[in-house]
């Protein structure tokens, strides 16, 4: 299959608004015809269920939490980037998209990081409108401040839990639907697998997770915002319930999966603490506008902090970027703080731990005022640490965060399957090979809101979609499928737990396609996994029934899952024989320990077919055009 972006013709500026207006449209009665079903609760699926259910379609919406509140956006903290400019220091549409994809290290499509930004605006108004409170001045305009790979002030945010809020916002919509009727809400549901007929996604399969009872749920189209994976590498800052199940699930049923190896290390997350240690803290990119990164100029300085004199310390990001200083990509700044961890240079009992320091930023502007900024921060680190950040540096170190690989979608967000729309986290499409920070709730709204309103209705309009219900052969295989999975799982009766299992699989992630990447290791990986995914599907415990609460059995199905995942995305890593932000090449990088690209060879999107459990995935290539942005080795020196 050719992979068809269906990107607007002419001049960037004009595409989305142009593409609405060609879009075909449902007329307002029609649209009472058509049932969606939205999986994920998120800001991208809930802010999409509650405006396709506003607009007048049946909405059906599913979430593994036992509330929408719940959802993993939640943890967001540091804020949502607009190009509003109330600053009034440069910025515009055009440098919010001119950063995001050099950020992105020129591995995403111009037209949709475009439209991103050019979105963007609308989405602090609707926000503000929805009471969100968002961060003011003494004025009281709305505040704003500075992220990673930008020289602007454009992050509105509310303290450290802009994600909190901006998901109460977003909730309140949705809800205001399920009380109308227009929204049927399904929580404590997980999708099992997606129903494919005549070509076309029709619908899902669920288990409620209270009663284990499975269901088949039809619909017209079916949109997928079910966040990203990198609970793959077992240890990451996402929440435990973070699994890649639904686009997987998708991915088998013929949606392609396109650049899984683009995974993004957070640089400012809480150290690891011991062996048994389930998840990682992520400290918002924001404290870098104010905190200081260094560690001490000597290998094995063991020194407290305070002992340590100024002209013996190294500020090495603001050595080695001047002009970005300690507000670099993450991706440039977690292999920067590894490389001074792998000199010896580390902080820490175990070394591996590099200073935030805000001594100079209370210095300079007193202790309230950071605590006004950051107060939730600092409680929570030093809840989590013993340690109280005003006093002494924090200490932090890179971590699995954000996954910007997922399933392929088109300019409408619509997949490979017709009728199969993906949003927020689990596409591709906006944020290339790295993510700047306060990228990803900008994203998940503008998807929900403002995007796949209007293209799922051109889908509608256009598409024929022969009737159906769940007594349909292709429901009725799923759904089959579905049990034969959950009694295959329950019957091994091994020896050794889930968690054991997948921490083994996160290790070889962590080792082999982590921070940095060669072709010996991910050889090996490619060894490793397949292992572990026999011995898994041998020796795993899963006690319990599939008729009740069985939370192991929830968690045994998502790392079958992983397991497999895994494997194609080491072949993409493998394949993609270049570093470009999140994936860095050993092999590929310049005298200065940068990432090194290598445009002629792989300036494309891979997009990945599924073959069988343990087959190499087909590969399809969608060729990446750069007309407005000039592609160029990024400097942030």
């Amino acid at each position: 299959m050719s992979l068809k972006s269906h990107v607007p013709e002419g001049a960037i500026q004009e595409k989305w608004t142009k593409h609405q207006f060609d879009l075909k449209l449902v007329n307002p009665a029609n649209k009472r015809k058509f049932e969606i079903i939205v999986v994920g609760t998120g800001l991208a699926g809930g802010s999409a269920a509650a405006s396709l259910a506003e607009l007048g379609y049946k909405v059906k919406s599913f979430c593994i939490q036992d509330s929408p509140r719940r959802a993993h956006s939640i943890a967001a903290q540091g804020g949502i980037n607009a190009a509003k400019n109330y600053a009034n220091d440069g910025d515009s549409v055009w440098r919010l998209f001119y950063d995001t994809v050099k950020g992105g290290d020129y591995r995403s499509r111009e037209a949709n990081v475009y439209r991103l930004a050019e979105i963007s605006t609308a989405i602090i108004d609707q926000c503000v409108a929805q009471g969100v409170p968002f961060a003011r001045e003494y004025g009281g305009l709305l505040d704003n401040r500075s992220f990673g790979g930008a020289q602007v002030s454009r992050t509105f945010y509310a303290r450290g839990q802009t994600g909190q809020q901006l998901l109460l916002g977003c909730y309140s919509a949705l809800m205001r639907q399920v009380d109308l009727g227009a929204v049927d809400l399904y929580p404590r549901t997980e999708m099992l697998d997606l129903i494919v007929i005549d070509g076309q996604a029709r619908g899902i399969v669920t288990r409620n997770l209270v009663t284990g009872k499975m269901d088949v749920h039809i619909g017209d189209a079916v949109v997928l915002a079910t966040g990203g994976y990198g609970r793959v590498f077992y240890l990451s800052t996402n929440g435990q319930g973070s699994n890649v199940t639904a686009a997987w699930r998708a991915h088998k049923r013929g949606a392609y999966m396109a650049n899984p190896c683009f995974t993004q290390i957070h640089p400012t997350c809480i150290p690891v603490h011991g062996e048994h240690q389930s998840k990682l803290t992520l400290m918002s990119e924001s404290l870098r506008n104010d905190g200081r990164v260094w560690v001490p100029k000597e290998k094995g300085d063991k020194r407290a902090p305070g002992q340590i004199p100024e002209n013996e310390r190294d500020y090495y990001l603001e050595r080695r970027y001047p002009s970005f200083g300690n507000l670099v990509p993450r991706d440039v700044a977690s292999r920067a703080a590894k490389q001074a961890c792998d000199e010896g240079r580390g902080v820490g009992e175990t070394g591996l731990a590099v200073y935030l320091d805000f001594a100079d930023a209370i210095k300079r502007v007193g202790e309230d005022a950071i605590r006004g900024k950051y107060g939730n921060l600092f409680h929570m680190y030093e809840k989590i640490t013993g340690e109280n950040p005003y006093k002494t540096p924090m200490r932090i170190y890179p971590a699995v965060h954000y996954t910007m690989g997922g399933l392929w979608v088109d300019y409408n967000l619509m997949s490979n399957l017709p009728g199969l729309f993906v949003l927020g986290e689990a596409n591709f499409s906006d944020h290339g090979a790295n993510r700047l920070g306060a990228s990803a709730l900008m994203q998940g709204l503008a998807d929900g809101y403002f995007v796949v309103p209007y293209t799922i209705g051109g889908y509608l309009a256009t598409a024929k979609i022969a009737p159906a219900d769940a007594t349909h052969a292709a429901a009725q295989e799923a759904l089959g499928g579905s049990k034969e999975r959950i009694a295959k799982l329950l019957g091994v009766r091994g020896k050794k737990t889930v968690d054991e299992l997948h921490r083994e699989l996160g290790l070889v992630m962590w080792n082999r396609c982590g921070m940095a990447r060669n072709a010996e290791g991910l050889d090996k990986a490619l060894g490793e996994i397949p292992r572990i995914r026999e011995e898994f599907w041998k020796n795993v415990n899963v006690q319990g029934s599939g008729d009740d609460l069985n939370q192991t059995l929830e968690l045994a199905g998502r790392v079958a899952d992983f397991l497999e995942f895994a494997e194609t995305m080491v072949i993409d890593a493998r394949e993609r024989n270049e570093s470009c932000g999140g994936h860095f090449r050993e092999e590929s990088q310049t005298e200065e320990n940068e990432a090194r690209r290598d445009d002629e060879k792989y300036s494309y999107v891979a997009a990945w077919e599924y073959k069988g459990v343990g087959e190499r995935p087909a590969l399809h290539k969608e060729d990446l055009t750069f007309e407005n942005v000039k592609l160029t080795q990024r400097s942030y020196k």
